[in-house]
């Protein structure tokens, strides 16, 4: 059986990623630094957790 991909939320994401802003969380989707997510029909951002680890590795990658 093959394992559901967890949906993350916005405050999950932020403590993932060290406790960054939401402000700076926001402006990096802007600029198209951060996957975009989606949002649901109630207006809250999730992000696949698949997608949030290939972007950390394409960082690590890049570093």
């Amino acid at each position: 059986m093959k394992k559901r991909d967890e949906l993350m939320t916005v405050p999950e994401i932020l403590e993932e990623l060290g406790g960054i802003s939401v402000r700076t969380f926001y402006r990096w989707r802007e600029i198209g630094k951060f996957p975009a997510g989606f949002r649901l029909p109630n207006g809250d951002l999730r992000l696949y957790r698949s997608e949030f680890e290939a972007w950390l590795e394409s960082l690590r990658e890049a570093a």
